[in-house]
């Protein structure tokens, strides 16, 4: 017999994916003070902090 999946699992997964659809990853560009080169910050973070994340030196 093939396995069944139960509906539990499917019901979890597709909370997990709504979760999942309010987080964002961000890239800022930050200059370093002592050579003047960019380098990039990067951070998964929820969707309603991104201008806070990019607000903060």
């Amino acid at each position: 017999m093939a396995k069944v999946a139960s509906k539990n699992a499917k019901v979890k997964d597709l909370k997990a994916a709504a979760e999942a659809k309010n987080y964002t990853k961000v890239i800022k560009a930050v200059r370093s003070p002592k050579s003047g080169a960019y380098t990039f910050k990067e951070a998964i973070i929820h969707k309603d902090k991104v201008k806070d994340f990019l607000a903060e030196k």
